[in-house]
C-alpha cells in the first residue's frame, strides 16, 4: 500500500524533500566530530579567517550529520568556520545537514582538512591513521587477503591507496601514523609546542614510538633532566635495547648525556646539580635562559674591569 505520503504529495515535492537543503542550525546544537585530530587553534590564519567571516559572513555552508544519539549534530567539515563565526558573536551557522555512517564522515572530515597549511606533523598523523581505519572498513576481505596494513581494495592494500590519494608513499604514511603512538609529551616535541622547547625531528620519533608508554615517559623525564633530546641514531639504539628487553632509564640518561656524532663540545649539567639555585616553579627552559642570562652579566663585568 503506499504511505501517506505517497498519496497526499507530488513527485516533484517527494524529489524536492530529498535534496540537501541549507539550512540555519544553533551553534550550541552541534558538536565537534569524535576524535577530531585537527587543533582548531587562534593563530594569525583563525584571525584572519574571524576578520572575513565578520564582514562576509560564512561563504560556504558546514556540513554536519545528525547525531546518533539524537543530541543535535556532529561537525563533518567547518569546524574552523564555526569557531570563527561563532568569535564574531553569531549563535547560528548556514549547515548542510547529511546522513552518513562513521567510515563516510571520517574520510570526508579528513580530507576536507588535510590538505590546509599548517598542519602539525601528528595531527596528519591521526587523520591518516583515522581514514586508514575507515577505509579497511568499507573493503572488508576475507582474512586470506588481510594483512598488518589492512585490507585489499581493486587489488591494493588500504594503505597504499591512501597514499596515493594523498600524494605520498606507502613509507610515509606509515611513519606519520607512527607518531600516534607516542605519549603526549612527545608528540609536543614533535610537534614543536612542547611548554618547555624540547624538539624531536620526524625521523627518530618515528624510531620512539616502538618504545612502550613506561619507557617512553622515562624517557621524556631524562629529556628534562638532561636538556636533551635523542639523536637518530641514538632513537635506534634505544629502539633496539627497548626491543630486546634492556632498556632502562640510566642507560636513556647516560645516551642523552654522550657527545652526539657531528656534534660540537658541550658542557653537560645534570638537574639535581643545580636545581637547588632555582625557584621550584621554574621550567627546563627558564632555567637555561636565566644562566644564560647570568653568563652574559658575568662576561659584561669581566670585560668593563679588564678595560679600567
Amino acid at each position: 500500500m503506499s504511505s501517506l505520503d505517497d498519496l497526499f504529495t507530488t513527485e516533484e515535492q517527494r524529489q524536492d524533500a530529498q535534496l540537501e537543503k541549507v539550512m540555519k542550525i544553533p551553534i550550541s546544537e552541534i558538536h565537534e566530530f569524535n576524535n577530531h585530530p585537527f587543533g582548531v587553534r587562534l593563530d594569525e590564519d583563525m584571525t584572519k579567517l574571524i576578520e572575513s567571516i565578520h564582514d562576509n559572513g560564512v561563504l560556504v555552508p558546514v556540513l554536519v550529520r545528525p547525531d546518533k544519539d539524537g543530541k543535535g549534530y556532529e561537525m563533518v567539515s567547518g569546524h574552523r568556520r564555526m569557531f570563527a563565526l561563532e568569535k564574531t558573536g553569531a549563535n547560528e551557522i548556514d549547515a548542510i545537514v547529511r546522513e552518513l555512517d562513521d567510515d563516510q564522515a571520517t574520510i570526508i572530515m579528513v580530507d576536507s582538512n588535510i590538505q590546509r597549511e599548517n598542519i602539525l606533523p601528528t595531527e596528519r598523523g591521526y587523520a591518516y591513521r583515522m581514514k586508514l581505519e575507515a577505509m579497511k572498513h568499507q573493503g572488508k576481505r576475507p582474512n586470506i587477503t588481510s594483512t598488518q596494513v589492512g585490507q585489499k581494495l581493486n587489488g591494493k592494500y588500504s594503505v597504499e591507496l591512501l597514499a596515493d590519494e594523498m600524494n605520498a608513499t606507502r613509507s610515509q604514511i606509515q611513519r606519520y601514523i607512527r607518531l600516534t603512538y607516542l605519549v603526549k609529551p612527545l608528540r609536543d616535541m614533535v610537534d614543536g609546542i612542547h611548554e618547555d622547547g624540547f624538539k624531536i625531528a620526524l625521523n627518530p620519533a618515528y624510531e620512539l614510538s616502538f618504545l612502550t608508554t613506561k619507557e617512553q615517559n622515562e624517557l621524556v623525564d631524562c629529556i628534562t633532566t638532561c636538556l636533551a633530546t635523542p639523536s637518530l641514531a641514538q632513537a635506534q639504539e634505544l629502539k633496539r635495547k627497548s626491543q630486546s628487553n634492556e632498556l632502562d632509564e640510566t642507560m636513556m640518561m647516560d645516551m642523552l648525556m654522550s657527545d652526539k656524532p657531528n656534534q660540537k663540545e658541550k658542557i653537560s649539567l645534570k638537574m639535581e646539580e643545580i636545581n637547588k639555585y632555582f625557584p621550584k616553579s621554574y621550567t627546563p627552559n627558564q632555567k637555561k635562559e636565566l644562566i644564560i642570562k647570568l653568563l652574559g652579566d658575568w662576561a659584561r663585568k669581566k670585560e668593563r674591569s679588564q678595560e679600567r
